[in-house]
């Protein structure tokens, strides 16, 4: 089961004065983007957890239906 994960976006970026920084708010969103976006780890495309309950029953199944 892939768990997803999602966070609120920060808060704008204020240069001095109460002028918004347009440039500074575009560098920070990208920069977090790439971040995010290409961050190596994945922890659930390595998560194995073994065959379950279905693959047993299929199995035992397939045991049983073999002559000896």
């Amino acid at each position: 089961m892939a768990t997803i994960v999602s966070d609120s976006l920060p808060a704008p970026t204020r240069v001095s004065g109460d002028q918004p920084g347009h440039f500074a708010e575009f560098r920070a969103f990208w920069r977090q983007f790439f971040a995010r976006a290409f961050d190596p780890y994945r922890p659930e495309l390595h998560y194995m957890r073994g065959p379950g309950p279905a693959c047993r029953a299929k199995q035992a199944a397939k045991a049983q239906a073999r002559p000896n």
